[in-house]
């Protein structure tokens, strides 16, 4: 059954059993990290907890394709890295963890989907918004492997994605940071809510359902090697750990 990670014996409010989770189980450990993307709280979060478990594997909600890109921004002195956000500090946090990216585009995500759409049989318009949505993540993770391999020849780094902006930084108190961290994690949940389309929240039901999916068996076949701390987006801590809480129970 899966329980909060126990961070009583850490004040800082950034580090909150509300975004961790373990689940029980299995031949290794397997702590969840959830993060909003490139928020200061959960960027700290996120290195300090992994520099705590030092796991055998660190897996990352990113496609597998675009993981030498985020190790190429860990590949810095500066800590956390410029560029890369959460991912980028965990991978540099993790030290000799082997790092893998457990998201789509994978043949395990593609399978998921097809299961979903067969059984749900969605309206015409919502299947072509979930082939939109995949076509979109498929080609970005294929310009982040394009980017890796220009900084392994050229040593350029390019950003890929604009980092996220927010009115707080290093520079704030950590009760700050944690208190816009929830602020983000409301706010994007509300926009969702209010102003996506019907086929648009369906289509990304659908999508992410297959991700999760995807996501939960292959953190389930890596705690053959040890233990393992997967970093992924806030909103999909609890569904993921439910799905994992299921297949780690399946005989």
């Amino acid at each position: 059954m899966a329980s909060p990670a126990r961070v009583d014996d850490d004040p800082d409010p950034r580090i909150t059993e509300e975004y961790i989770r373990h689940v029980a189980g299995g031949p290794g450990t397997l702590t969840l990290i959830g993060v909003v993307h490139d928020h200061p709280a959960s960027i700290y979060r996120t290195q300090q907890l992994i520099t705590a478990c030092k796991p055998t594997v660190l897996a990352l909600e990113l496609p597998p394709i675009s993981i030498p890109l985020f190790e190429a921004y860990a590949a810095t002195e500066r800590t956390p890295p410029v560029f890369g956000g959460e991912m980028s500090a965990a991978i540099q946090a993790a030290s000799s963890a082997a790092v893998v990216g457990i998201d789509r585009p994978t043949g395990g995500f593609f399978t998921r989907l097809a299961k979903e759409l067969f059984q749900e049989r969605p309206t015409a318009k919502t299947v072509r918004n979930v082939l939109s949505n995949t076509l979109a993540t498929t080609k970005h993770a294929v310009r982040c492997r394009a980017a890796a391999s220009l900084a392994t020849r050229t040593a350029v780094r390019l950003e890929v994605d604009s980092p996220v902006v927010y009115d707080i930084d290093w520079t704030d108190p950590p009760a700050a940071q944690a208190a816009d961290e929830r602020n983000q994690v409301r706010r994007s949940r509300s926009f969702m809510h209010a102003f996506r389309t019907s086929n648009r929240s369906r289509a990304t039901q659908l999508e992410d359902a297959a991700r999760e999916a995807a996501m939960a068996t292959r953190l389930v076949s890596l705690r053959e090697q040890g233990d393992v701390v997967a970093v992924v987006g806030i909103d999909h801590l609890d569904a993921l750990t439910e799905r994992l809480d299921a297949e780690t129970q399946t005989p």
